[in-house]
């Protein structure tokens, strides 16, 4: 007996076997039991997909979701460092390889449950107008990038802080020598501070989203993607169209997208020789070939004014929904129509005339 305990007392390394035996046990107790755990919870989550769960534990499981192969690593090697006591400099790799893992571990934490809140926000606020919510619809995704991007940014540039912070580096002078930096940074780029400023103002305020028809100055066309710097619209005649955010919220932007209908107003000019009975019939022809259109509401006709060489009505009716295949369609029809019915009612459309009165010269 006493020759196994002198074999467990053996020094190797700096420690007795009887030492390093622990620790590699707890280290492959630790590596073990974790993963299984994180496996196990994981799996009843999965059984109870679909039900109403409280935030707190949505978000809990979330972060375990989250929690890295390497992360459990770095605590099964911590547990198994406390039987050890291993030379100052190896234990000083030892605690470095240890904090910058668990505040990255930390950092992704952080990033995950943003990203959680944001996605159960929007997710509450669409259920309440009664809208489907997609997070792989592009209208959502383009502005939901944007804000974790700056999120991560922030979280991460913290994470590093106090990571060093934590590894005896003095942060202070750090803290102190980023701002001084960060005022002559922003003066160097603050076309791209702006830029990246107005694609959050975009992102909170929604002025539009991916897939909108926009029109902005003389440019037209499909917004494709929002970014940090500059959104991409797809114009009319294909080619695509890149602006600066910061440039973009300084315009007119016309959001045609949002548009519940369009509005088509046009004149008629009728001839002057038309009988009076059928151009009292004018209004009730145009109204009838326009309702007969299911994506039309006619608004009114009526004779606006007695031009020089016409009689001017002026029509109004309001195209629904915004798709431009849809207006041009529905206004081919309505005018293909008007010019058969009045072919059929023997309306007879102006042409601009002018009529010059000759008279001879009185005699002497």
């Amino acid at each position: 007996m006493s020759k196994l305990d002198d074999f467990w007392q053996h020094p190797f390394l700096g420690n007795s076997l009887q030492s390093w035996g622990l620790a590699t046990a707890a280290f492959l107790f630790t590596f073990t039991v974790l993963p299984l755990l994180k496996g196990l919870i994981l799996a009843q989550r999965r059984r109870f997909a679909g039900h109403e769960t409280p935030y707190s534990i949505d978000v809990a499981l979330q972060l375990i979701a989250r929690t890295s192969r390497l992360f459990l690593w770095a605590v099964a090697l911590y547990v198994g460092e406390r039987f050890l006591d291993l030379p100052p400099k190896l234990e000083r790799v030892s605690t470095t390889l240890i904090v910058v893992i668990s505040w990255l571990q930390v950092g992704l934490w952080a990033a995950m449950a943003v990203r959680f809140s944001l996605d159960r926000q929007r997710r509450i606020a669409a259920e309440k107008r009664g809208e489907d919510y997609d997070l792989s619809d592009l209208a959502i995704k383009g502005s939901f990038d944007v804000v974790l991007f700056i999120a991560r940014l922030l979280i991460f540039t913290v994470v590093l802080l106090l990571a060093l912070d934590n590894l005896g580096v003095n942060i202070t002078a750090l803290v102190a020598g980023l701002g001084i930096g960060g005022i002559a940074l922003a003066l160097a780029v603050q076309t791209l501070l702006g830029d990246l400023l107005a694609s959050l103002s975009i992102t909170l305020d929604k002025p539009f989203a991916v897939g909108d028809w926009l029109k902005v100055d003389d440019c037209e066309g499909t917004v494709e993607h929002i970014g940090i710097k500059s959104t991409r619209m797809r114009s009319v005649s294909g080619e695509q169209i890149i602006l600066a955010n910061a440039d973009l919220l300084r315009s007119r932007v016309r959001n045609l997208g949002r548009m519940p209908e369009r509005r088509v107003l046009f004149s008629l000019g009728v001839a002057y020789d038309t009988p009076r009975g059928i151009v009292e019939r004018v209004p009730a022809l145009v109204r009838a070939v326009v309702q007969s259109e299911p994506n039309t509401r006619f608004e009114y006709c009526v004779l606006r004014a007695f031009g020089d060489s016409a009689l001017n009505f002026e029509v109004c009716y309001f195209v629904p929904g915004t798709p431009p295949r849809l207006y041009l369609d529905t206004l081919d029809a309505v005018n293909r129509g008007i010019l058969a019915s009045f072919d059929r009612e023997s309306v007879k459309f102006a042409s601009p005339t002018r009529t010059v009165v000759l008279q001879k010269p009185p005699r002497d």
